[in-house]
């Protein structure tokens, strides 16, 4: 029960520190994904609202931790450690909801937006001369999933009649079923798969209207260059890593290592070394690459002018847009390293109309889509 116990508390207290860890990657112009100029930043009511979210967000974590606990020793059941987790997780997430809406309105009772005059800017080098796809590192992924290929074939005709169900992430000691190439090589078409859909976004997000402050035009500009580039090379990594535990897997898949506690272990090894990955770049860079040192003379830029304050057009605490008048279709959201699409534009409603009506063909069983017991 002690391991449970840890495993428990360790995972309640990563996902404080992810939350306590929000408003401090966030742009200081953009605390609590509210538009301030560069003179508000350290506003009393600003610096009351961060206060009082990290005071809050440990409460919460602090009971959470005493009454999962208990109960967790009381029934032995692991599944409270998930249910706990994402019940704080959500709870955290409202107390930052609830900053987001104290700042607005502290800003809106002292019209802070009126004391600066308003622009936006642009760099139209990112059309002319955009960021490029850092191929060289995808290459490690490539690499893995043709070592992947290479293994199940030369295992394919010494296998088993039966192989256990393939969870992606370790495999199950549930009923085998009859070992075909389709199954057998599942783990490799994953492997293609995430590739796939890690590519696609980069893609995306390096054709995306790019993230800068008309305050520092210059600056902002060759910070999110270099973020950009950071951000592209870290995703494909990111799926070099999905593919190395999806490669353990399809080690224990086809026997070639026996199915021990240790070995399934190790299949999430690797998702923890991406998931430390990000959290060190984040910390490092910060949200649109403001914590990037600065070249000389780009700590003394001023334009005169504050970002355009659009605080109107921005939903749920920065994560979702809606401005029929903005052209773009995909911009950077005020919550971390993400981006969201505009639900004004045209082509968004399309989109979700289209997911709407996949979704929608698959619960009346019209689509079949694959089932799977758990990804780990």
């Amino acid at each position: 029960m002690t391991p449970l116990i840890a495993a428990h508390l360790a995972l309640l207290a990563l996902v404080t520190c992810l939350a306590l860890a929000l408003p401090a990657l966030a742009r200081p112009t953009l605390p609590f994904g509210v538009r301030v100029s560069a003179e508000r930043v350290a506003d009393p009511d600003v610096i009351a609202q961060r206060r009082s979210f990290a005071r809050l967000t440990v409460t919460a974590a602090a009971i959470a931790a005493t009454i999962s606990t208990a109960v967790l020793l009381a029934t032995g059941e692991p599944a409270v450690t998930g249910a706990t987790a994402t019940a704080l997780a959500a709870a955290d997430l409202l107390l930052y909801h609830r900053a987001h809406r104290n700042v607005r309105a502290a800003k809106d009772a002292g019209r802070w937006q009126a004391e600066r005059r308003q622009a936006v800017t642009a760099d139209t080098t990112f059309r002319t001369d955009p960021v490029r796809v850092p191929w060289r590192w995808s290459l490690p992924a490539l690499a893995i999933t043709l070592l992947t290929a290479a293994i199940g074939w030369s295992r394919y005709g010494g296998l088993p009649p039966t192989l256990p169900p393939f969870l992606a992430y370790g495999t199950s000691p549930a009923p085998r079923e009859p070992t075909t190439f389709l199954n057998a090589f599942e783990p490799v078409a994953y492997q293609a798969a995430t590739t796939l859909l890690v590519l696609v976004p980069v893609l995306v997000v390096l054709r995306a209207r790019p993230d800068l402050d008309a305050a520092r035009p210059t600056g902002s500009a060759r910070r999110y260059r270099v973020y950009l580039r950071g951000i592209a090379a870290l995703s494909l990594l990111s799926a070099a890593c999905l593919n190395l535990g999806l490669l353990i897997s399809a080690l224990l898949l086809w026997e070639v290592i026996p199915p021990t506690i240790a070995w399934q272990a190790a299949t999430c090894l690797p998702l923890a070394a991406m998931v430390a990955g990000w959290l060190v770049w984040e910390t490092k860079v910060g949200q649109a690459g403001h914590r990037l040192a600065a070249l000389p003379g780009e700590d003394q830029e001023d334009s005169g002018v504050a970002q355009r304050d659009d605080d109107r057009h921005w939903f749920l605490a920065g994560t979702v847009y809606a401005n029929r008048r903005d052209p773009a279709l995909l911009l950077h959201a005020r919550l971390g390293s993400s981006w969201t699409i505009n639900l004004g534009h045209p082509v968004a409603w399309l989109l979700i109309a289209a997911l709407a009506g996949f979704v929608l063909l698959a619960l009346l069983g019209v689509i079949d889509l694959p089932q799977k017991r758990s990804l780990f």
